[in-house]
C-alpha cells in the first residue's frame, strides 16, 4: 500500500481518526482504489494517453459532476503537467457550457421507457474546439456522455474519437478514467458527509 492515499487526502483523513479506523474495516477496497487511481494518473507507463490529457479529463470530469474540492485537486494535476494558460481556460470554458443534471437517455420499448429523460449531447463549440484540439475534444464529448447519457453510447462516438487519433487502448482507458471518477467521487462525498456528522 503506497504512503500516501488519495481518497484519505481529499477527505482530510488522518491516521487514527474515526474516519481512518472506517476505511481500515474494507482495506482490500482502500488499497484498489488507491491503486486504480496510480494506474490511471500516474502509470509507470503512458502509453497512448499523456498525463496533461489524463488531468485535463480528471478536472473536466470531476466539475461536471459539481465537486469543486475534488476538481482543485485534479486542476492542481493538470497545472503540474505543464498545461498551458490558454489550455487551462479551454477546461474551464468546456466546463461551463457541459455542466448540466442527469442522467439522460432512452430505454428500449417497454415498461422502463417510463424513465426516458430527454437531455442535451454535448458537442464542443467551435472556438474551444480549436483551443482544446481533437484529441481533447473527442475525449470530453464522450466522457460527457458517459456521465450524463449511460444508455445511449453508440459506435458513432466512438469513431470520432479513433478519427481524432485514439486508439481503442486510448478509448478504454479515457472511458476508465471516466468511471473511476465517478466512483471516488462517491466515497469522498460519503466520507465528508460522515465527517459532518460525526
Amino acid at each position: 500500500m503506497p504512503e500516501t492515499d488519495t481518497i484519505d487526502m481529499l477527505v482530510g483523513i488522518t491516521p487514527g481518526s474515526a474516519l481512518d479506523a472506517i476505511r481500515a474495516r474494507r482495506p482490500e477496497a482502500r488499497k484498489h482504489a488507491e491503486v486504480s487511481y496510480r494506474v490511471l494518473f500516474a502509470p509507470e507507463a503512458l502509453a497512448g494517453v499523456s498525463a496533461q490529457e489524463r488531468f485535463a479529463l480528471g478536472s473536466f470530469v470531476v466539475e461536471l459532476h459539481g465537486e469543486v474540492q475534488t476538481g482543485a485537486f485534479y486542476l492542481a494535476g493538470l497545472v503540474a503537467s505543464g498545461a498551458s494558460d490558454a489550455l487551462l481556460a479551454a477546461v474551464a470554458a468546456a466546463v461551463g457550457e457541459a455542466t448540466t443534471t442527469g442522467p439522460f437517455g432512452s430505454y428500449p420499448e417497454g415498461p422502463l421507457s417510463a424513465e426516458n429523460t430527454e437531455g442535451i449531447i454535448y458537442s464542443v463549440s467551435a472556438e474551444l474546439r480549436a483551443a482544446l484540439g481533437p484529441r481533447l475534444t473527442t475525449a470530453f464529448e464522450h466522457a460527457h456522455m458517459l456521465v450524463f447519457h449511460p444508455r445511449d453510447a453508440a459506435p458513432e462516438s466512438l469513431q470520432a474519437m479513433l478519427d481524432a487519433g485514439w486508439s481503442t487502448t486510448d478509448i478504454v482507458t479515457l472511458s476508465q478514467i471516466t468511471a473511476f471518477l465517478s466512483f471516488q467521487i462517491r466515497v469522498v462525498s460519503g466520507l465528508r458527509t460522515l465527517a459532518a456528522s460525526a
